[in-house]
């Protein structure tokens, strides 16, 4: 195969952990007799609570073979982290939920420190939940300087996240002290997933990370009055993340040892947006110089958060004030980019469109 494919998980795949039907079928098409994939595929999920095997063993439940998808195929929204290798060895808090410090350190992080532990060594910070307030105040002394914060996904607790998120900002990393607003820009903010919204098993869309997000830096500005700086911004529609996602294609490719070039990537997604943001962190790059197909084409399905019935604009100027745009603060609207090259009903459907497309014969 001269192609490979970038599934999307949520509303493509499944709607929170039911299956979508035409997701097995599809499968049955992209596997052989022995259960290996005839075209490389990756899987990519803005997801970012768990490691990469428990997303793989999630996916299990689209296959009869336990054994078809290995981990190197999941692309979570924090796998390209692993090439942020400055910060591997600095102290950086980490919000989200799941197994924080699990995935911390598989991504290369050697000092990670969760919102709770900071909270435990400094409870006198989180005071909104008038029931978790310290009895007697503590006095303990926290050495550790916090040099960076990872936003791996939206937490359970915003109140408490939102609170200490802010005072590593505003105090250059020793929370605890009192608030410089000079201090400008603050420590690094890396973050993954920039979903406004997603789709699981309610009738309407829930919130995601990138709700969280807007009430970060929607705090930070009205406190400071500036704005909150991103060193990175992964995850799907980031152009990093599809970069990324090549590399896992065709290191797949190198490993089955098929010799024909890839030329073209589908990704076959619920969302139509496509970003060509401008990375502010370009370290990365020379790792993935060999990531470079000549197309990539999007396959918008409808069984996720897009509705078949609403339409892009055709005049910019206008969509730009008029036009809900629920794509990340700093990341322009271009309508050119939103409109997805493909559109089908489901995954299956998406599957047979790319085969006829490629003349792909099984």
């Amino acid at each position: 195969p001269s192609f490979g494919f970038l599934f999307d998980i949520d509303g493509v795949l499944v709607r929170g952990k039911t299956p979508i039907p035409a997701a097995k079928t599809a499968f049955q098409k992209l596997v052989n007799s022995q259960g290996q994939f005839l075209v490389p595929v990756v899987f990519v999920t803005n997801a970012g609570n768990c490691l990469r095997q428990k997303k793989a063993d999630q996916l299990h439940l689209l296959f009869l073979n336990p054994k078809q998808i290995s981990q190197d195929q999941v692309m979570m929204s924090h796998s390209p982290l692993r090439m942020f290798k400055r910060y591997h060895e600095k102290c950086v808090l980490v919000s989200g939920q799941g197994p924080l410090l699990d995935i911390a350190q598989d991504l290369g992080f050697c000092q990670p420190i969760t919102i709770e532990t900071l909270r435990e060594k400094h409870p006198w910070l989180d005071v909104v939940d008038h029931d978790r307030r310290p009895n007697v105040l503590v006095s303990e002394y926290f050495c550790s300087h916090i040099l960076s914060v990872v936003l791996f996904g939206e937490p359970v607790r915003w109140e408490t996240n939102l609170q200490l998120i802010i005072d590593v900002l505003l105090t250059s990393g020793y929370p605890g002290n009192p608030y410089h607003h000079e201090n400008y820009p603050h420590v690094p903010v890396l973050a993954c997933n920039m979903d406004l919204m997603w789709v699981a098993e309610a009738q309407s869309p829930r919130f995601g990370h990138g709700t969280f997000m807007v009430c970060l830096e929607n705090i930070y500005k009205k406190i400071t009055g500036k704005d909150l700086k991103y060193e990175a911004l992964m995850g799907k529609p980031s152009k990093l993340t599809y970069q990324y996602a090549e590399y896992l294609i065709r290191a797949q490719a190198a490993e089955r040892q098929w010799k024909q070039p890839i030329q073209t990537l589908y990704a076959v997604g619920g969302s139509a947006t496509l970003s060509r943001d401008d990375e502010i962190d370009t370290s990365w790059e020379n790792e993935l110089a060999s990531a470079a197909a000549a197309h990539c084409r999007s396959v918008l399905v409808c069984t996720g958060v897009y509705n078949p019935h609403t339409e892009v604009p055709l005049d910019t100027r206008q969509s730009i004030t008029e036009t809900v745009f629920h794509g990340h603060r700093d990341f322009r609207f271009d309508p050119g980019l939103v409109e997805p090259d493909h559109i089908v009903p489901d995954v299956d459907a998406a599957v047979d469109l790319v085969f006829q497309l490629e003349n792909f014969a099984p």
